[in-house]
Order: structure tokens, then sequence, then C-alpha cells
């Protein structure tokens, strides 16, 4: 049976769906693939899901069954190898939870990540006081001071591709309650969280746009999102969206699509980027 993983890698999803298409293309169904291989079609169906590691002798004799040629095997499985690797997160797996893994792995293979936020500052523009603020007075607070101290040891390890040298574009719809909700009695935590806000929004692929009460309601009031985009063209586009306990990744077009109408939605209606830099300033008078 193939290695089970806590969390799939983009490589995984990406190489997972290419095996996909290449059986599709030799015109194979799962239950044919699984005969090859002499296991049952569910271990075909998680291999091509992502849901379990690439088992490379699986790889090797599916792709040979597929017809693909020997020089093509060999490239495709050294992206398999690389793609088992474990990404640097799962050095916090004590605290990572396993349905939190993928939206990091996403995170830093995404070329445009955009986002609305309706509650806090996005975790990757987080100042390390402010992550602490939030972290201690939700769920995570409830494990006591190192647990707590591990989740913004993470979060402030994510906070670094935004330093690569080609940073994915984040573009960020805050709700203006996120500038308004003090998360400390201390005000220097607001203070230097909207100070920080000021110099992201100051960088070229790093696009900040505030939700304004007087605008009325929107159509993403329901919950906060991400809306992933990556350069590889196997891959599309994805939504993750969180609740208290879990989260929900969705790649279906349909519901893109309605989530990417919602996003260029607020980005029309949202404060420029020129009139959120001036809220920003203000608000960070008040605290």
């Amino acid at each position: 049976m193939s290695e089970r993983r806590a969390a799939p890698t983009v490589g995984q999803v990406v190489l997972g769906k290419r095996l996909q298409e290449l059986r599709e293309a030799a015109g194979l169904g799962r239950e044919e693939a699984a005969r090859v291989l002499r296991v049952a079609p569910a271990t075909v169906r998680r291999m091509e899901t992502a849901e379990v590691a690439l088992k490379i002798p699986y790889v090797q004799i599916l792709l040979s069954a597929y017809g693909v040629p020997d020089d093509e095997v060999a490239a495709f499985v050294d992206l398999a190898e690389d793609a088992n690797r474990p990404g640097w997160w799962q050095r916090y797996h004590d605290v990572l939870p396993d349905w939190f893994s993928l939206y990091v792995s996403l995170e830093g293979a995404a070329r445009i990540i955009r986002s609305y936020e309706p509650h806090f500052v996005p975790g990757l523009l987080q100042t390390e006081a402010y992550a602490r603020a939030v972290m201690t007075a939700g769920t995570i607070g409830t494990a006591g001071p190192e647990t707590v101290e591990r989740h913004v040891a993470l979060r402030m390890e994510r906070q670094r591709l935004l330093e690569r040298p080609n940073p994915p574009h984040l573009w960020v719809i805050m709700d203006e309650t996120v500038l308004r909700r003090p998360v400390s009695v201390d005000g220097t935590v607001m203070r230097d969280q909207l100070d920080k806000l000021l110099e992201f929004a100051a960088r070229d692929r790093i696009t900040l746009q505030v939700a304004e009460f007087a605008d009325g309601p929107h159509p993403g009031t329901y919950a906060p999102f991400s809306l992933f985009r990556f350069a590889e063209p196997e891959l599309p586009d994805m939504v993750f969206t969180e609740y208290l306990t879990g989260a929900l990744y969705l790649d279906s077009r349909k519901e893109v699509s309605a989530h990417l109408e919602v996003l260029d939605h607020m980005t029309a209606r949202a404060a420029s980027t020129q009139r959120t830099e001036k809220l920003l300033r203000e608000y960070r008078e008040t605290f």
C-alpha cells in the first residue's frame, strides 16, 4: 500500500493530477490501472488526489503502462522524489493541524494570493506581537504559552516567502473591523501593526485595500477566504476557507469562479490603495 502523508505538498497535487491525465489519455480506468499495480482501485485514486505520497515503483509501472517514453518517465520520477520530500513546515508538526499543512504548501508555491479577511490582519502581514495577542486570545491560547510561541514562530517563518527574490503578489482586502478591533490593551501592539501594514503597502507586489463600513454590506461578508493562482498549468486556481475546527479546499471551476467574482466585486468597491494608506495612518493615531 502507498505510504500515507499528513498532508500533500503542492508537488504531489500537481503530479497526482498529471497521473490522472496520463491515465485518461491512455484510455484506462482506475480499475484497469489498479490491476496493473495489483492493488485496489482506491490506491490509484489516492495517488491521483494526493491523499498519499507518490510511491516511486508504482509511478514507474503506471507511466510505462500509460505509454510514457522512458526519458519522460525519468523526469517524472525526479519530480515525484522532490515532491515527496517534507516541506520546511513539517518542523512544526507538533502544532500544525493537518488541514493547514496544505495551506502552507499552497502559499509557498502560489504566484498570486488574493484574500479577504473580515476579522484580523492576515497572518502573512502580522507583527510578532500582534500574532501573539491574537493567538493568546483564541483557542490556541488555552494550550499554554509554549504552544502559542510555537504558533508564532511558524507564522513568522511563513512570512519569509514575502522576502524572496520573486515573491508572490499578495492582494488583500481587509474589513474596516480589522483596523478598529484592538487585540491588546497595550496600544503599541496595534500602532506597530499599522506601521507594518504601511510598510507592506509600499511594496510593489503587495496590494492592500480596506472594505469600509460606509460602503455597506458586500458579498464577501460570510467568512475569510484566500484564492491561490499558480504558475504551473497543471494546478488550477484553488480557494481556501477556514472555520473553527477545520477548513475547506475548493478547486471546482464553479466554486472558484464564484469566489473570484466576489473578490473582483469587493476590489471595485473597496477603498483604493491610496485611500487605504490614508485610513491606516488615521487609525494609527487612535491607538
